[in-house]
């Protein structure tokens, strides 16, 4: 069974070719060794936008 795939361009697709890559988010972890610099980059893209 084949995914659907996103292109660079923001178009879909059937076929993989041209960076076509899985538009789903990755599973979560609660193993995520990156889940505080990735909570840092959220609060400080937030503070940029004046959000917080």
């Amino acid at each position: 069974m084949k995914h659907i795939l996103r292109r660079k361009d923001g178009t879909y697709t059937l076929r993989e070719e041209g960076g076509a890559a899985s538009p789903k988010p990755p599973k979560f972890s609660l193993d995520d060794r990156y889940a505080s610099y990735t909570r840092i980059a959220k609060e400080q893209e937030r503070r940029a936008k004046g959000l917080l």
